[in-house]
């Protein structure tokens, strides 16, 4: 394996408007990545609840790029990922999950 390029990303916690602590990968001001909320009442932080619970070293994280959610997400983690694309699978099917709105984080 080749590597192409080596860059440093800073892992950071940052607090939210509604006081939680999430971690934050740092690529550029305007472009960054921030934890899933495993506290707020949406579906995202429900199912990332649920994950965190059964796998402690599991972490989600959006993109937000010149302030605009992308969409894409990184995940991480130290489980078989067969897993926790099963244990996820599981999350999405279950009625509790669908009741929640999408809601996105602010941050302070």
């Amino acid at each position: 394996m080749k590597v192409i390029q080596e860059k440093t990303v800073k892992l950071k916690k940052v607090l939210t408007k509604s006081g939680v602590e999430l971690y934050m990968i740092e690529l550029s001001p305007d472009h960054f990545f921030i934890e899933q909320n495993y506290k707020k009442p949406s579906r995202y932080g429900i199912a990332y609840r649920k994950l965190k619970e059964k796998y402690p070293d599991f972490f989600m994280f959006w993109e937000i790029k010149d302030d605009r959610y992308t969409g894409r997400i990184l995940m991480g983690t130290f489980a078989q990922k067969e897993e926790i694309d099963e244990f996820i699978t599981s999350v999405l099917k279950e009625d509790d999950y669908k009741e929640y709105p999408v809601e996105r984080e602010e941050i302070e």
